[in-house]
C-alpha cells in the first residue's frame, strides 16, 4: 500500500500532469490516497512525482 498526497499546486502543470491528478482523486494541495501498488499507479506517480510525495502506508 503506498500513501500519496499532493504537496505542490497544479497550477501552472501541464494538462497531462492535471489529468492524472485528477484521476488519482487529488484535486487540492493536501488531498490524501492510499493505494495498492501497481504498474499503472507507478506510471502515474511517475508523471507527477514532482507535485507528490510518496510514503508506504503499510
Amino acid at each position: 500500500m503506498l500513501k500519496i498526497t499532493l504537496v505542490k499546486s497544479l497550477i501552472g502543470a501541464k494538462p497531462k500532469q492535471k489529468a492524472t491528478a485528477a484521476s488519482l482523486g487529488l484535486r487540492k494541495i493536501g488531498d490524501c490516497i492510499t493505494a495498492e501498488k501497481t504498474a499503472v499507479l507507478d506510471g502515474k506517480i511517475n508523471v507527477i512525482s514532482h507535485l507528490v510525495k510518496v510514503e508506504s502506508a503499510d
